[in-house]
């Protein structure tokens, strides 16, 4: 049987949020079967436990921030995509996540830092088969046309794997590499994926600061870009970084359907917004997809089934 899978100890880090720039403290819990991630709000006067799945997501501006029920006017966390990103890398099925504020710690802002901190942690296996949603029949969301044309599609596929296109039209990301595919069967996560850095541009870290936004950045935690160059003078960590995080985040963003997925990703100049609009399209049609376990670990999906190496 493939077992679904937390942590054997409990972990801690503590960072700043990117945009709000306030300290925060995150502790990474075991789980029992079937338990799900949890974030849990331990600094209000009365702990809020908010369940991650499609539905809990409202908002996607500048990253994906879940709510009980998907409610805005509910107690919040921000920026759970790189951490969500780890746990889909890890295979992670049930994890609870105490965190004191409101923002998810960026760390160095990829999600390294989250995989040394579970792998640390150590992977447990637990008594009860995991459950994938396999993807039945291709769902696709389009926006746009011509030059603002966007697109992210879901086929059938044993396995997982993911492909993304970038276009940015700016001289420093359009001399890397502008699109990737990430198979998780073929590929490790941690090597391929993990390191590669969120990224902005000068004159809109500028902006947001003005709105109260990106309060917490600054290049130890992110690639920032001018009119012409990456300023970081250390460079950059893959020659396809940027298009890499990309897909770093677009694991995390459909980690949020709560199960593994058994499908091909593909998109183009997909964001947050429509990574969630994707699930929920697919969530949508019960005839385009059906649950399922492997009783012989074995007939899984190739990288499935293994655990991740340690550090």
């Amino acid at each position: 049987m493939l077992q679904q899978r937390t942590l054997k100890s409990l972990t801690r880090a503590v960072g700043v949020g990117l945009h709000s720039g306030q300290r925060v403290e995150l502790t990474l819990r075991p789980a029992p079967i079937d338990t799900g991630i949890v974030f849990r709000r331990v600094d209000l006067a009365h702990p809020v436990d908010i369940p991650v799945n499609a539905l809990a997501v409202c908002d996607t501006r500048m990253a994906s921030t879940i709510s009980p029920g998907g409610d805005p006017g509910l107690a919040k966390v921000n920026t759970i995509e790189h951490l969500m990103s780890a746990c889909a890398g890890l295979g992670l099925d049930n994890l609870i996540v105490d965190i004191t504020a409101e923002e998810v710690p960026i760390l160095d802002g990829s999600s390294a830092a989250f995989v040394y901190l579970l792998q640390s942690a150590g992977i447990e296996l637990q008594k009860a088969p995991k459950r994938f949603i396999k993807v039945l029949k291709p769902v696709e969301v389009r926006e746009g046309e011509g030059r603002t044309l966007k697109w992210a599609r879901l086929e059938p596929y044993h396995g997982y794997k993911l492909a993304f296109e970038i276009d940015f039209d700016h001289p420093a990301v359009d001399q890397t590499g502008q699109r990737v595919e990430f198979d998780f069967g073929s590929g490790q996560y941690k090597r391929d994926i993990a390191r590669a850095r969120t990224f902005g541009f000068a004159k809109d870290f500028e902006v947001m600061r003005s709105r109260g936004l990106g309060l917490g950045g600054s290049m130890d935690n992110a690639i920032v870009i001018d009119d012409h160059r990456v300023l970081n003078s250390d460079g950059l960590r893959y020659d396809d970084e940027f298009v890499k995080h990309k897909i770093l985040d677009a694991i995390g963003d459909l980690y949020v359907v709560g199960r593994p997925l058994l499908a091909a990703y593909s998109a183009y100049k997909s964001g947050h917004a429509m990574n969630n609009v994707l699930l929920r399209t697919l969530l949508a049609d019960p005839s385009a997809y059906e649950i399922v376990t492997f009783d012989d670990a074995a007939k899984a999906p190739k990288g499935m089934a293994e655990l991740a190496p340690a550090w």
